[in-house]
């Protein structure tokens, strides 16, 4: 079990540099102060778990009052990848996981290490590599997946699957016949360039999965960059910039629905609004949301989970935290539908183990 530390001290930025310390409560942020259950990586679930670190209280106030800090894929008020983030009073920093893959590669690297920095990571996906039972994938929340367009799209408000699966197989429309290289698809006779998030993101993963391409090695059509030249971050609007009038064609991109909801109702979640306008689809005639929440019924759906090494699954803070349908984060649906997500009957399970 990992040692209790006493002393709080604010989240360092860079290998020698301390930053600013971020007001809790006026946004969504990473912990002020060292808490005893660490976690990073997905972008999808990081607003949910910083906003169930809230509540879940540390049963013996040790090291702080709360006991789950939840550290972002990039820095949350910059939107930085990959900076130096302490997490634990006297060790030494660590890169930021941005993602599912990293957070989830972070953890790994930690428990061969022993350094005991991290106690889980964030993972909107599942198992890829179940040669091993070193890991669990502990599922607490619905989400849905579904395309997101720009605020002046002339897209339809619906598509269907195999307009979704031939865009992002570079396929034509019509007849699924592959397209030439360095032509781009159409979606009801629109061309669209098709974009996915970074590499090592869940979403990434999991859309490709469900749309029969590689998340490793993309299509010809399809890219993890924007026009502009920066990288597409998960659930982040801001990379559909090509419109029509301007380009003759526009962006396309998979958004979490939990986040866009999330993010829809800041004021409340106090999450950082990313969508730029983005617009979510329905498909094969299914809305997204239903009167403003996630619609559990939306055909490109997917549990999320907490990520821990099966062999501390019966440490006290563990179980508390993540093990059974009674846990604290199970316990707490309703911060969970706050976020956007819908429950799960299986919460809380441990019968999902894989090595990556």
């Amino acid at each position: 079990m990992n040692v209790k530390f006493a002393k709080r001290a604010a989240v360092i930025v860079g290998a020698t540099t301390l930053g600013a310390v971020l007001v809790a409560g006026t946004a969504q942020a990473d912990p002020t102060e060292f808490r005893e259950l660490n976690g990073a990586g997905s972008d999808t679930t990081q607003d949910v778990m910083n906003g169930l670190g809230k509540v879940i209280v540390d049963p013996n106030n040790t090291p702080a009052h709360l006991l789950i800090a939840s550290y972002d894929a990039v820095n949350p008020t910059t939107g930085v990848a990959h900076e130096c983030i302490v997490v634990r009073s006297g060790h030494a920093c660590i890169t930021r996981p941005n993602g599912s893959g990293e957070g989830i590669a972070a953890l790994k690297s930690d428990i061969a290490s022993g350094l005991g920095n991290l106690d889980f990571a964030r993972s909107s996906s599942g198992v890829t590599d179940a040669s091993d039972a070193s890991l669990t994938w502990i599922p607490f929340a619905k989400d849905a997946v579904t395309l997101a367009k720009s605020a002046t799209s002339t897209l339809p408000a619906n598509v269907t699957t195999q307009q979704l699966q031939r865009a992002y197989n570079c396929q034509n429309e019509t007849t699924g016949a592959a397209l030439p290289a360095g032509t781009f698809p159409t979606i009801n006779g629109v061309t669209v360039h098709p974009l996915v998030p970074q590499s090592g993101s869940g979403t990434r993963k999991f859309w490709a999965s469900k749309l029969g391409f590689s998340a490793t090695s993309l299509p010809g059509c399809v890219s993890d960059v924007a026009k502009d030249g920066s990288q597409v971050e998960e659930h982040d609007g801001g990379a559909l910039q090509r419109t029509v009038a301007a380009d003759g064609s526009e962006d396309v991109m998979p958004f979490s629905i939990a986040q866009w909801i999330a993010q829809s109702n800041s004021a409340t979640t106090l999450v950082r609004d990313r969508r730029h306008g983005a617009v979510l689809e329905s498909v094969d005639g299914t809305a997204p949301t239903v009167s403003g929440a996630l619609n559990t019924a939306f055909p490109i759906n997917r549990e999320v989970y907490n990520v821990v090494a099966t062999s501390r699954l019966s440490e006290a803070d563990i179980k508390l935290a993540f093990v059974g349908s009674t846990s604290k984060v199970c316990s707490n649906s309703t911060t969970i539908t706050t976020f956007g997500f819908g429950t799960v009957t299986d919460c809380g399970a441990t019968t999902l183990t894989g090595k990556s």
